[in-house]
């Protein structure tokens, strides 16, 4: 009885969450945005600020293909099935594969 309970909660709060029929996006900004950014508010100055400005750059950049922006309760669901993660993991890796 428990799991049709959560089972209804769940839906019930993906009809009402702000996120609802979108629940992935790509990240909203850019290399160039961040580029932007870090010459609006420099961290320092000389070379010390140039190494900090690059660093977070190096890293902003690493970021990119390792970050999602995401419904919270698709986060969740993910987390609390790892089945559901490997189908989607599985699915990504045979995109486009068999399709005429």
């Amino acid at each position: 009885m428990a799991d049709i309970l959560d089972e209804a909660a769940a839906v019930v709060q993906c009809k009402e969450c702000q996120w609802y029929r979108s629940c992935v996006t790509p990240l909203r900004f850019t290399p160039e945005d961040l580029r932007k950014q870090m010459e609006a508010n420099p961290i320092g100055l000389g070379t010390q600020g140039q190494d900090m400005q690059q660093l977070m750059a190096g890293m902003a950049a690493a970021a990119q293909s390792i970050l999602l922006e995401a419904c919270p309760i698709f986060i969740q669901r993910l987390r609390a099935s790892p089945k559901l993660a490997e189908r989607l993991k599985e699915a990504m890796k045979t995109w486009g594969m068999g399709e005429d």
